[in-house]
């Protein structure tokens, strides 16, 4: 039977036909390859796509953002600390094993252990307390009230016997979600099949095959071949404009849930001087990137906040593209060309940064091979590193060694997802090190107010510190675009988020 190759690095919803109109085996081709499927470990937007369709969430969130019953049949909230949740009654696991809400709070405890180092576990730390009522019934007993919880409540639950027995879940996952695991080849494929134990309605496919295909051009080529069904960003602009003006091609391009920005290391000597990161991103010409290297398939951005969020204000602006303005801050640090060889130097050392991105990304190459020779113009002495994926994100940002990274946050799907966790002091995604004990209180009002205005105001006022101290400079709000195939005997429905349950016929 006909295979269908679908690409991954964002988000599709597709309402299937009948299953008897469907191929057995759905191809999805991922940018690159989940580091783990354990949920409550994913680092990446892979392991987050592969781990949607392996796992259940207490809600799911639909292409609307709107959190709707899954394990969970309805909640209710008796007071702004309090949230009660009440399962589907005969929950299993993958494996028949039984899902209880034991499995509720054993998921959130260890979300909550600081020796877990759970990357997301800043999203949960408002929880105070879990508590089995009894085994379909769990109370989430918070510290204050919390406005975003709901939108982070999809994680997937996992199960305690399995955990606490030692099984692996990062390599051998069992979830509760439509597919489970059948086979991972590491850097290669990673195969689903459907999971006979899901309590909703059947996946209409009775397997799915991730395929890891780094090349962004490559399955653009694939799919005018006719090879691929559906691809889907990142893809390479010139990619891009052509596909849209073939007319054997549906597509779909509409503003994403994320953002391209340059991360500056404040733990870094050089960076810890607010002067030096001011300097640094009026280097950064963002109509360039944006316009030419993207070719407008993104929007420049102002601020840490999306056009698209309830919290925007146009009138927060981050600094502009200003070469003489960059040189002058430079001199005001005690940078200046004092050997006359077109090289800033400071006492008897030249002033040198690294620029570093992933290989994977061929749009974020390009911007630090740009952002390098506008540096050297200004006599930065800019060496440009590219690394593949996994050694770039676990190895060095990570790991806080980086000096200026280009990367990308996806599944902002509200303001607290962008800045809590990587920009509050001591964040779990913090890896530069910044610390304002002023945004630290703003991003924690942001989340415990629960009023759109107060939150609005709260967001509004951080966004104006970090666009003067700038951690992060943000180059621009990604779009979304999605070509498929006009024979697919599928409606293709598109939405900027990170899950791909519709890819499989649970509509959304």
């Amino acid at each position: 039977m006909k295979k269908f190759l679908m690409a991954t690095s964002a988000i599709v919803a597709l309402s299937m036909m009948p299953v008897s109109a469907m191929a057995e085996t759905l191809v999805v081709g991922l940018d690159v390859d989940a580091g783990t499927l354990d949920p409550r470990q994913s680092r990446d937007s892979s392991a987050n796509r592969v781990a949607d369709l392996i796992y259940s969430g207490l809600v799911h969130i639909t292409p609307g953002l709107e959190a709707v019953p899954d394990l969970a049949a309805g909640w209710e909230s008796p007071d702004p600390q309090t949230v009660i949740f009440t399962l589907r009654p005969d929950l299993k696991f993958s494996d028949g094993s039984p899902l209880t809400a034991e499995d509720v709070v054993y998921t959130f405890t260890t979300l909550l252990d600081a020796d877990f180092n759970a990357p997301q576990r800043a999203l949960y730390a408002p929880i105070s307390a879990i508590e089995a009522v009894d085994a379909t019934t769990v109370k989430f007993s918070l510290s204050a009230p919390y406005a975003p919880l709901l939108s982070y409540l999809d994680i997937g639950i996992v199960s305690k016997a399995l955990a606490e027995s030692g099984h692996d879940l990062a390599l051998n996952p069992v979830g509760a979600g439509p597919m489970k695991l059948s086979n991972w080849v590491r850097g290669s494929e990673i195969i689903l099949e459907k999971n006979e134990n899901f309590w909703g309605t059947a996946a209409a496919f009775d397997s799915v095959s991730f395929k890891v295909i780094g090349d962004n051009s490559a399955r653009a080529q694939a799919f005018e071949a006719g090879d691929l069904d559906v691809i889907q960003s990142p893809l390479p602009p010139q990619d891009i404009e052509r596909l849209r003006g073939d007319d054997r091609f549906g597509n779909v391009v509409i503003p994403g849930l994320g953002v391209t920005y340059v991360h500056f290391n404040v733990n870094d000597p050089l960076l810890a001087d607010v002067k030096m990161r001011q300097a640094f991103s009026m280097l950064i010409d963002q109509e360039t990137i944006v316009n030419d290297i993207y070719q407008k398939v993104d929007e420049v951005a102002t601020s840490i906040l999306l056009p698209s969020s309830w919290a925007y204000d146009p009138k927060i602006v981050q600094p502009a593209f200003d070469f003489d303005g960059a040189k002058a801050l430079f001199a005001e640090a005690g940078w200046t060309d004092t050997n006359n060889d077109g090289f800033l130097d400071k006492d008897g050392a030249p002033l040198e940064v690294i620029l570093s991105t992933h290989s994977e990304d061929t749009n974020r190459v390009q911007t630090v091979e740009f952002m390098q020779a506008m540096f050297e113009q200004a006599g930065v002495k800019a060496i440009a590193q590219i690394t593949d994926w996994p050694s770039f994100s676990t190895n060095y940002v990570q790991q806080g060694k980086h000096q200026i990274a280009v990367l990308g946050w996806l599944n902002i799907v509200d303001p607290d997802r962008l800045m809590f966790a990587q920009l509050s002091t001591g964040g779990p995604t913090n890896w530069g090190g910044y610390s304002n004990a002023e945004v630290d209180k703003l991003l924690q009002d942001g989340r415990s107010t629960l009023d759109v205005a107060g939150r609005t105001a709260a967001y509004q006022a951080a966004a104006t510190i970090l666009a003067e101290e700038l951690p992060y400079y943000i180059i621009s709000a990604q779009g979304y675009q999605l070509f498929h195939s006009k024979d697919l005997p599928i409606e293709v429905q598109a939405t900027p988020r990170g899950n791909l349950r519709g890819l499989i016929g649970l509509n959304d």
